[in-house]
Formats: structure tokens, C-alpha cells, sequence
């Protein structure tokens, strides 16, 4: 009886992060509550305050549910050393497998949607933004790793240093998903996302 209390209470809590998905999808973050995240769900109000503290403690669960494993994945990806797979192959193969994740996964697509474009990070949300930018940065120093063994190679241009590198890769990856999010149609930028991708890092070699 415990084990099935405690299963009713993990889809119950599941539940309300893929309602509170929709509703920051339809209302925007700032102006969606937790009643019309309830209604959704169709659960009470106490029945959210059961498992989140409040909002913004719901749009961290929804954030960790897609956002951090694809995070992981493009760190595994970096960090292999394989003597068939050069350092730059490595960079692009990791910023590819971030298109293909958002192209074949809609909730996860979703997520990027919220964060990029459906939340505006002020007040108790200012706070999220410090974790995104603290992730911004452990990021950009995996791919600086990346571009420092890609150096020792000698497979970039010496006057670049690895920490300029990552960061312009940083930079331009960060935009380059920002209008991927916004190309609903997909007739500007999705479609030639992977080509860019291959541009951006085939300038890096020597």
C-alpha cells in the first residue's frame, strides 16, 4: 500500500509539470498561476502546494526534466577522447546532437520554448537566470577543453586562443537555438541548422 501511495503520488506530481508544460506554453510563464496549473491538471490547488513550493520551484522540475540530461549528453559527447574522432568533430558532433534531440523530442522542444521565449526572468525568476548562466559557463568550459586538445593537435589557427574559441562557439550555438525556438515553420533557420553548424566549426581549422 505504501509503494502504490508513493507511485499515485509521483504520477500525480509528474502530471503537474506536463500541465504546468501547457500552460506556460499557452499563457507565458509570468502570467500563468498555480490555479490554472491545477485546473489543468485537474487536481486541487493543495495538491500542487503538496509537491512544489511554489512556480518557480514547478519551472525548475520542468527544466530538469529535459534540459539538464541533454546538458549531460553534450558533456559525455565532449569529453571522449577517441582517436577517431578529433576534437572539432567532437564540438560539432555535440551541437548536432542538441538539433537532433529538439527536432525528434517535442516536450523537450517545449522546454527550450518556455525558457527561451515564454519567461521573463525577474523577481523570484532572477534566480533561475543565475543557474542558466552559471550552466552557460560550465559549458563553454567543456568546449574550451575540447578546443585546448584540438590545439595540441595542431587542427585550429595558433593566434586563436581555446578560451576565445569556446566562447564565440558558446555564443553562436546560444543564438543560433534562440531563433531555431522562434523558426516555427522551420523554413529559416531549422532548416539549415546542422549546415551552420558545419560552417561555424570548419573555420576553426587550420
Amino acid at each position: 500500500m505504501v509503494r502504490k501511495t508513493k507511485e499515485d503520488a509521483e504520477l500525480t506530481r509528474q502530471r503537474i509539470i506536463d500541465a504546468a508544460r501547457t500552460v506556460f506554453l499557452k499563457r507565458g510563464v509570468s502570467r500563468s498561476t498555480l490555479e490554472h496549473i491545477a485546473a489543468e491538471a485537474e487536481v486541487t490547488r493543495g495538491a500542487v502546494y503538496w509537491h512544489f513550493k511554489n512556480k518557480t520551484d514547478i519551472f525548475y522540475a520542468l527544466r530538469d526534466r529535459a534540459f539538464l540530461p541533454l546538458i549531460d549528453r553534450m558533456y559525455d559527447t565532449l569529453a571522449i577522447q577517441n582517436d577517431d574522432i578529433d576534437p572539432l568533430t567532437q564540438i560539432q558532433n555535440s551541437l548536432c546532437d542538441t538539433i537532433n534531440e529538439l527536432n525528434e523530442n517535442i516536450e523537450m522542444r517545449q522546454i527550450y520554448e518556455i525558457m527561451m521565449i515564454k519567461c521573463e526572468y525577474v523577481d523570484e525568476f532572477a534566480t533561475v537566470l543565475q543557474q542558466i548562466l552559471s550552466n552557460c559557463s560550465d559549458t563553454t568550459e567543456k568546449i574550451r577543453l575540447a578546443y585546448q586538445r584540438a590545439k595540441e593537435q595542431k587542427l585550429i589557427i595558433p593566434t586563436l586562443t581555446p578560451h576565445e574559441l569556446a566562447l564565440d562557439t558558446h555564443l553562436f550555438f546560444s543564438g543560433l537555438l534562440h531563433m531555431w525556438v522562434k523558426d516555427s515553420d522551420g523554413s529559416r533557420f531549422r532548416c539549415q541548422s546542422k549546415t551552420l553548424i558545419y560552417s561555424h566549426i570548419n573555420l576553426r581549422r587550420r
